[in-house]
């Protein structure tokens, strides 16, 4: 059954890494990314599990907390673009 969720977790990955090239917005990107890295700590709490290294679990936890922190970066930076591409053009 284990085996069974780790496929099915790597194809999810696989399928939010397309959506994170392939995707029309930088949103949609965003949360692709967003996506692959919750799908990421899911995957190391599996394996931890699988193997009974329960001492790894610190890694996703981290994890987590880079992945939270950086989507919110990324989002908050484009966010600032955005507003001095409308301050620009307001100028002109």
């Amino acid at each position: 059954m284990l085996n069974a969720t780790l496929i099915a977790l790597l194809v999810v990955m696989s399928l939010a890494l397309i959506r994170a090239v392939l995707g029309p917005t930088i949103h949609d990107r965003i949360l692709a990314v967003n996506m692959f890295g919750t799908k990421t700590v899911l995957l190391i709490a599996v394996i931890c599990f699988t193997f009974g290294k329960p001492e790894f679990l610190d890694i996703a936890l981290v994890y987590a907390l880079i992945n939270f922190v950086s989507v919110i970066g990324v989002l908050r930076y484009f966010e600032f673009r955005n507003e001095v591409k409308e301050q620009e053009a307001a100028r002109d």
